[in-house]
């Protein structure tokens, strides 16, 4: 049997917010990482440049997402991330998988995944590797 046959089938489509938080107007990377995760299957709400964390994080609750992905190229990450989870734990949402990508050194992705935040995901990251991620942590947290 492959692996393919072994996994745990999802009860409904994976739903994801792909945000651009702060000032950092290069867009390019997120609106490829929501393609591919589009074109695997899941549902993609993509908020565009120059979102708050608060949008971001109402964003997410009204439109009851499994998952939050951030593109931060700008440096902000250590501010920009703490407070989406924060946000989203406030509003009763400590269940939606915090992940996401940039330029992000190494010590300050231990700090992140410290404060409630998923994996992270460098430049140049094959997309699969994060759809392979957001597939498997949904076979453990997604329900009905």
């Amino acid at each position: 049997m492959t692996a393919a046959l072994d996994r745990k089938p999802l009860p409904r489509p994976i739903r994801v917010l792909v945000a651009k938080p702060g000032l950092d107007g290069h867009d390019r990377g997120a609106k490829v990482v929501a393609a591919a995760l589009r074109d695997a299957g899941m549902e993609v709400i993509y908020t565009g440049l120059h979102q708050t964390p608060e949008m971001i994080a109402s964003a997410a609750v009204q439109e009851d997402v499994d998952v939050v992905g951030l593109s931060i190229l700008s440096g902000a990450h250590m501010t920009l991330f703490p407070r989406v989870r924060a946000l989203l734990d406030e509003a009763g949402r400590p269940d939606i998988l915090l992940t996401g990508g940039g330029i992000i050194p190494r010590e300050d992705v231990s700090a992140l995944e410290a404060k409630g935040v998923g994996r992270l995901f460098g430049p140049g990251t094959p997309t699969t590797d994060l759809i392979a991620y957001i597939e498997q942590w949904a076979r453990e947290h997604v329900t009905g």
